[in-house]
């Protein structure tokens, strides 16, 4: 100010001015120069666009909260920083399924389809929809008490349901935009090899229980040499039997048994040993090691242990009229109700009530062979006169129709019309094995064989030691 105001006095107002005017000017261009320490450059300014892969730490709750404390640098790209790592360091999980929720429901005696769906919450025009939607499949075409149905349901609605017939065979409905899809399900069990072996000091079923077989297997037992052996009549004591046979595993749950393999019976000293063979056409049959059948044209007895009470005599008294007189057949003492099954492939020529015999069935089989059965306590259902039966099909039940003093069967087996002694008569064989067979089959024998007394060897090993 002070040099303005000597400026003054000795210069017009005019040349003032342009002094003042020129001091600015130079003023301002000196500010406008760069300094020594920041040289001025030509290059051009680049910016480094942040890595996507690589974002910035999301900024702390206090940052957040108070803009003045972020770094200048955070100032572009806070969002970039908060919106990659949402898509890139998270990625986006698959939505998880909503798990089945499965309601199991078992079939009670006397239940229909309809009783069950509405136990499980369902209504009856559920259940006819479903049986409508399963015709021509296995699906609920059968329902047994025991058995068990399982459902899906949600907001009031069949989504699945699954029918376990047993523990290997079960069929899956899914409900679909059509109705229902049905798919069968079947689970293959784990076959393992076992041997048994025993001697008879009782009876069959006591004998074999105590050497570890099920009813079930004594039955097959029965059945493959009970063409030969009546093991009510021609058991003795030291009677004895081997046998390989399967079992089956489920999951490392033995849940039942297989078939017989092979087997022996040693009965009265006579050796009787059965092969199984299957065919090239998927048929399975017992075999002795020479190819003939196991299976012959007749039962030797057409009720499974019953006590013979009465046998083939030239001469007997009646227990009822107490005449004496030939008694031409032989008397089967079982409970009453017990199974009648027809001695062989046959027809019924004869069903209804018959004079002494009371209810009686006779079968004719072939040309020349007939067999009959007496004081039957009913028939089966549905068989009449002119019925084809196989063997070993049931045809009625023990009872004590007609002239007898308890319930028995009365068994007959004539040929030509002559009364022949069921116990004795020699029976035909089926047919053995077929030639195109022979080769294959024997090969199978010899290996089975093997097999049965390598099982004997070793227990025999054990059993001396």
């Amino acid at each position: 100010m002070f040099l303005v105001e000597r400026l003054k006095k000795h210069l017009p107002v005019t040349h003032l001015m342009a002094v003042i005017i020129c001091t600015v000017i130079i003023g301002l261009t000196a500010m406008l120069m760069p300094s020594a320490e920041a040289p001025a450059s030509d290059a051009p300014i680049t910016f480094t666009q942040p890595h996507i892969n690589d974002p910035q730490p999301l900024p702390s709750a206090a940052q957040q909260s108070d803009p003045d404390n972020r770094h200048p640098s955070d100032a572009g790209n806070t969002q970039v920083a908060m919106m990659v790592p949402s898509k890139l360091t998270s990625p986006a999980q698959p939505a998880t399924q909503k798990a089945d929720v499965w309601k199991d429901v078992t079939v009670r005696s006397g239940d229909t389809l309809t009783s069950v769906f509405k136990r499980a919450g369902l209504t009856g025009r559920d259940a006819f929809l479903v049986s409508t939607a399963v015709k021509g499949t296995e699906a609920l075409k059968r329902i047994y008490p025991g058995q068990t149905l399982s459902f899906v349901i949600e907001d009031k609605q069949l989504i699945k349901l699954k029918h376990i017939r047993n523990q290997l065979e079960s069929s899956l409905l899914t409900a679909t935009d059509q109705g229902f899809s049905v798919k069968e399900i079947t689970k293959q069990p784990d076959i393992e090899t076992r041997f048994a072996s025993g001697s008879i000091e009782n009876s069959l079923f006591l004998d074999a229980s105590a050497a570890g077989l099920s009813d079930k297997m004594i039955m097959e037992l029965a059945a493959i040499f009970g063409w030969d052996i009546d093991f009510v009549l021609d058991l003795r004591q030291g009677d004895r039997f081997n046998l390989v046979y399967e079992e089956k595993y489920l999951e490392g749950k033995k849940i039942g048994e297989g078939n017989i393999l092979s087997a022996q019976f040693i009965n009265q000293g006579e050796t009787y040993t059965a092969i199984r063979y299957t065919d090239s056409d998927g048929n399975s049959s017992y075999y002795t090691p020479e190819g003939d059948s196991m299976r012959k044209a007749f039962l030797r007895s057409p009720v499974d242990f019953a006590r013979i009470s009465s046998s083939f005599k030239a001469r007997r008294k009646h227990p009822v009229l107490g005449l004496t007189r030939a008694h031409k057949g032989t008397d089967y003492a079982a409970r009453t109700g017990t199974p009648i099954k027809a001695a062989g492939d046959g027809k019924i020529i004869w069903r209804g009530k018959k004079g002494g015999y009371g209810n009686c069935v006779i079968v004719q089989h072939g040309g020349n062979i007939t067999t009959l059965y007496g004081h039957m306590n009913s028939f089966r259902k549905g068989q009449k006169t002119g019925s084809r039966v196989s063997q070993g099909d049931v045809i009625g039940y023990v009872g004590q129709t007609g002239l007898a003093s308890g319930p028995h069967l009365h068994y007959e087996f004539r040929v030509n019309g002559v009364h022949k002694n069921p116990q004795t008569v020699k029976l035909p064989h089926a047919a053995p094995i077929d030639k195109a067979e022979r080769q294959q089959f024997f090969s199978v024998a010899k290996q089975t064989l093997a097999q049965l007394e390598s099982f004997k060897a070793t227990q025999l090993a054990s059993a001396a030691h």
